[in-house]
């Protein structure tokens, strides 16, 4: 200790600093010993002597000592209130803990600090979105655009928190220098499929966010997968997905995995799902016949697994959504790559080779549109799983609804809800008289701001009827309940557009250019229901108050949708497998003889 004394005594804040900067990942357990013996040597509590217990919190957290990093940084602050680094990660540590209330308090205080009101409006808004406090996370974001407007990432998740909040017009709050077009191409990929109606708009806003997410990300140094491709008596197909769990892309894929023909594929998982123990997932990670578990794993180690695994064709289940592994495309791990199911949009990511969708979801005529290219399943896009579903037993009145009235419904996320479509909503309303909508409103923001919008176009805010979110077997019960499903656009129903016509329950759907506005197209047309595809907002409208005001007509389109048809039509798992199969086939590598 002697000897630790006579070497540390003379170093002054400035050189423990300069040895911080410079410490290798090797010397880094040496160093925190250095200052911490350094700070037990101090008599002196000044604020400088708060920047080396903020440096020393900085590499305790590195080396994985959360307890111990928490004290240094709360020394940190005691010695040096103003210190907002030290707030924002000792913050983070305790979102991390569980502690997300107890962050966003920390981070509220922090606030008051000018210098540090950028970062933590952003960083409180994001752990108060988190924690679904929709409205407190909104004001953070809007609050640090007022400061600094040029921030892409922000005007993301403020536009995301505003179209779950249905907080319309999404881009109405001025944001100084901004005009709303420019704030609408920065707003992330999920949220430019509701915004945008064109193919175009939503490539270049989509490329923009890959730009913005890879602008510090190194390059791949050299393409993993041979260009001749393998010679497997069977095709590997590789799925590489983050919702191997209780999510709609699972909900659908579960028996496509199941029911793949082991003669002439085999199938492989690369899954950075979480460990959620549903049923789901469980099935999913059974149904496939090698399952890699990668979710810890960077992107180059998931490429390398995926090419010593020699896959044949990789399929990307997630597109441009949360938990997405793109990067790990970028390697171009497999011959063949290709994206499905998980984002109805372009996914510009030169390594991808196809996107598989149908020729009504997205027309030939607009295929040079997309990157990737279409490439074209037979009949229609979207897998199904076919397995009897036990429902529950549901009711109008338990529901909260009226016994004696058209019951028009809509379950799609609020996001997907624009303003342009709520206001046909109201106006399908005021034409039939009587009727009601019962729609997904999952935060109180959401539903005080339809009913006011209601209110605000001469609709009673009570034909305005909320539903909660619940399990899938009761939601899927409750469906069968309503008369006719409204769907939103731009961007349509998927899942659900599958689940309500599986009951019964007829659905309108308006039909435009891009993808994702024709997904409840794609079905409908599978189902042979062409009058319920409309293409402008006048049909749509007239369209849903004959169902609502003409009930021989209603009643005898309804007869068509019936669960048999959807079977036929939707829910043949094995043939759609086989399909499946026979396209990606049809353009697998293989080595020239």
């Amino acid at each position: 200790m002697a000897q630790w004394q006579e070497w540390l005594r003379p170093l002054t804040v400035p050189d423990l600093l300069a040895l911080s900067a410079g410490v290798s990942t090797e010397g880094r357990a040496l160093l925190v010993q250095m200052l911490h013996k350094w700070l037990l040597m101090q008599g002196a509590t000044t604020p400088a002597v708060g920047l080396v217990w903020f440096n020393l919190g900085v590499e305790l957290a590195t080396l994985g000592r959360p307890a111990d990093a928490t004290a240094a940084y709360q020394n940190a602050l005691l010695l040096r209130p103003d210190l907002w680094q030290a707030a924002v990660n000792l913050a983070n540590l305790r979102e991390a803990a569980g502690d997300a209330a107890g962050a966003a308090e920390l981070l509220g205080q922090a606030l008051q600090d000018d210098r540090a009101r950028i970062t933590l409006f952003n960083q409180r808004g994001r752990v108060l979105e988190g924690l679904r406090r929709l409205a407190e996370a909104e004001r953070c974001y809007y609050q640090s655009l007022l400061i600094d407007p040029a921030q892409p990432d922000v005007v993301q998740h403020w536009a995301f928190t505003r179209q779950n909040m249905c907080a319309w017009p999404v881009f109405g709050p001025p944001v100084p220098g901004r005009a709303p077009a420019d704030l609408q191409a920065q707003s992330g990929a999920l949220a430019t499929l509701s915004l945008t109606d064109t193919v175009a708009g939503q490539r270049r806003a989509i490329a923009d966010w890959l730009d913005r997410r890879w602008a510090n990300a190194p390059a791949p140094t050299a393409r993993l997968a041979p260009v001749d491709g393998y010679a497997h008596e069977r095709l590997r197909i590789g799925y590489l997905s983050s919702d191997f769990c209780a999510h709609p892309i699972s909900y659908l894929l579960a028996e496509l995995f199941e029911r793949h023909d082991r003669s002439r594929v085999e199938i492989y998982g690369y899954c950075s799902s979480p460990e959620d123990g549903s049923d789901t997932r469980r099935r999913v990670l059974a149904a496939l016949d090698h399952c890699r578990l990668v979710r810890s794993w960077d992107d180059d180690s998931v490429a390398r697994l995926i090419r010593s695994d020699e896959i044949d064709i990789l399929i990307d289940l997630n597109g441009a959504t949360a938990g997405d592994r793109l990067r790990v495309l970028r390697w171009k791990p497999a011959p063949v790559q290709a994206t499905y199911l998980g984002f109805i949009g372009p996914v510009p990511v030169p390594e991808l080779d196809y996107l598989l969708t149908d020729a009504f979801a997205i027309p030939p005529h607009l295929a040079a549109d997309y990157w990737p290219p279409p490439l074209y399943l037979p009949g229609v896009y979207q897998a199904n799983d076919s397995r009897a579903i036990q429902l529950p037993s549901v009711s109008r009145s338990a529901e909260g609804l009226p016994d004696n009235c058209f019951v028009f419904c809509c379950f799609s996320n609020a996001y997907k809800i624009s303003d342009r479509m709520f206001d046909a909503w109201m106006a399908i309303l005021k034409a039939a008289d009587g009727a009601v909508l019962w729609i997904l409103a999952d935060n109180e923001w959401a539903a005080a701001n339809m009913r006011a919008r209601a209110a605000a176009r001469g609709v009673d805010p009570a034909r305005v009827i909320p539903a909660d979110r619940t399990d899938p077997a009761r939601y899927r019960a409750r469906l069968a309940l309503a008369d006719l499903f409204l769907d939103t656009g731009p961007y349509n129903a998927g899942t659900i557009a599958s689940d309500a016509l599986r009951m019964g329950l007829p659905l309108l759907t308006l039909s435009g250019e891009p993808f994702a506005s024709r997904m409840a197209g794609s079905l409908l047309k599978a189902m042979d229901l062409p009058e319920l595809i409309t293409t402008d907002l006048p049909d749509y409208i007239s369209r849903a108050v004959r169902h609502a005001t003409d009930p021989v007509w209603h009643a005898a389109l309804r007869a068509r949708v019936t669960p048999a048809k959807w079977h036929e039509a939707l829910g043949d798992t094995p043939r759609f497998a086989r399909a499946f199969e026979d396209t990606l086939l049809r353009v697998a590598i293989r080595p020239r003889d």
